[in-house]
């Protein structure tokens, strides 16, 4: 997906007509400008260069890191009476790493519904993340009940480099499995499970239909994947299970495992994905992505 102009990503173009009154713009360019500054060049992998005037990163940088036009972040920190997506909102949320709370805050006060709300909080306890680190190697990810990936492991990674650099609205389990290109999609037996991806994923939707932030995801699916919305047209619905997926990985070859999900109670909506391999050479091709962090990367850019 290229990044995001101001122009296509307002509604009614990007001087629409506002639906925020002045005191709610103000609060809310405020509350911008205070997570921006919280945040350093470092916190996100990025060189701190130069002495900064004001702290935290740039605007542009935000901009840079959440996949939009810097115009269009520039003219939402302002205050200005622009009209924001959900999809936009959620990679501005994730660049600030805004937790739960600060979420349904920011939604409140851009006057856009909250589709993250709830189940979908993007927040973990720390526990989670620890509990990620001490399955190494089993390849293990925690994701949210519209599939995005919100923390994975070291061995999650080796398999699916992508989702190191994917933008945050693109690092989404279902968006990876319909969109990425067979030569750098993991998922080797896709037309084997991606029926009852789409089946599980359509059980999840029926709880969210009014939510903007499904329905933005199921309407981007079915643009740029003809299989998916080949798949979602049938409306075969499936509950949650175990199954099997092969992945393949360019240097490594094929890793066969088992994939379970378990609920987090502490973070409802979401769940901790384990992919289990299932053979004695699965085992050591993942042990070998892990001890050989350079191979996991494609090697070749399209």
């Amino acid at each position: 997906m290229t990044t995001t102009s101001a122009e296509n990503t307002t509604t009614g173009g990007p001087l629409a007509r506002p639906r925020t009154g002045p005191r709610r713009r103000t609060e809310l360019a405020a509350f911008l400008r205070s997570r921006r500054e919280r945040i350093t060049p470092e916190d996100v992998g990025m060189a701190p260069g130069p002495r900064r005037r004001t702290p935290g990163l740039r605007r542009e940088e935000v901009a840079q890191l959440a996949g939009v036009g810097v115009t269009w972040y520039t003219w939402l920190e302002q205050g200005r009476p622009i009209n924001a997506s959900t999809q936009v909102l959620d990679a501005v949320a994730r660049t600030l790493r805004l937790d739960g709370a600060e979420r349904q805050h920011l939604y409140r006060l851009a006057d856009v519904p909250d589709g993250t709300a709830g189940e979908e909080a993007g927040s973990l306890p720390e526990d989670v993340r620890a509990v990620l680190d001490a399955l190494v190697p089993m390849p293990a990810s925690v994701v949210n009940g519209r599939s995005d990936i919100l923390a994975w492991n070291a061995a999650f990674a080796a398999i699916f480099p992508h989702v190191m650099t994917a933008r945050p609205c693109e690092r989404n389990s279902m968006w990876m499995a319909f969109t990425l290109p067979p030569c750098c999609n993991p998922i080797a037996n896709l037309a084997e499970t991606g029926p009852l991806l789409v089946a599980t994923f359509r059980h999840r939707y029926s709880r969210h239909l009014d939510e903007p932030g499904w329905k933005e995801i199921v309407q981007r699916l079915q643009a740029v994947s003809p299989e998916f919305a080949r798949l979602w047209a049938s409306h075969d619905v499936a509950l949650p299970q175990s199954g099997t997926k092969v992945f393949r990985h360019h240097a490594a070859g094929e890793i066969r495992t088992r994939t379970m999900s378990f609920d987090i109670s502490a973070s409802p909506g979401a769940r901790l994905i384990t992919c289990t391999p299932t053979d004695e050479e699965s085992r050591e091709r993942v042990a070998w992505l892990l001890a050989h962090p350079e191979a996991a990367a494609t090697d070749h850019r399209h």
